[in-house]
């Protein structure tokens, strides 16, 4: 018997213009839609998780750094040297409206909210970095008139994100110093 050389099969011109496509999608790098990120600082209060743009965090000092100021209204801790300037402390949980800490706050986050000058708010813990989708956060904002956003991250978490301006405005509002 005689070897038989076989060569390639002749293909159909369908069959070649989809093999085609697929080589060229095959080479073709996947282009990733990046979505910009926003970076934010992420604490407890209470039993929930609150979110303040990383940008407008300054720093986390001890809690003891205090200085009480007698005859203060509740929702002032006191005061505090930071950086040569006199801030006053106040307390996160009296300014969201009374919710709770489920353990004593220890730290305090110097923070410029943009009303011209720092303040510090107490805190349970070292906020963490997070990163979170522009999107989700112009659409929490835009659907907010107050100074909570609340956005729903996968995996069906809440996360309260605070406009530190809106919650010194209605501070400033209410008559309180």
């Amino acid at each position: 018997m005689k070897p038989v050389v076989r060569g390639p099969e002749p293909v159909a011109a369908e069959v070649k213009a989809l093999l085609d496509r697929r080589a060229e999608r095959a080479r073709a790098r996947p282009r990733l839609e990046e979505e910009t990120v926003l970076w934010m600082a992420e604490f407890p209060v209470g039993e929930e998780q609150y979110a303040i743009p990383l940008e407008t965090l300054r720093a986390a000092v001890p809690l003891k750094m205090v200085t009480p100021v007698p005859l203060s209204p509740p929702h002032v801790i006191g005061i505090l040297r930071f950086q040569g300037q006199i801030i006053s402390a106040l307390s996160l949980a009296s300014l969201l409206g009374g919710r709770g800490w489920r353990e004593d706050p220890a730290v305090l986050l110097v923070v410029d909210p943009g009303v011209g000058r720092l303040v510090a708010l107490d805190c349970e813990q070292i906020p963490k970095p997070v990163g979170i989708p522009a999107g989700l956060v112009e659409e929490a904002r835009g659907r907010s008139k107050g100074a909570v956003s609340e956005i729903v991250l996968p995996g069906l978490r809440q996360l309260n994100l605070l406009d530190l301006r809106k919650l010194m405005d209605r501070r400033a509002a209410t008559g309180r110093p």
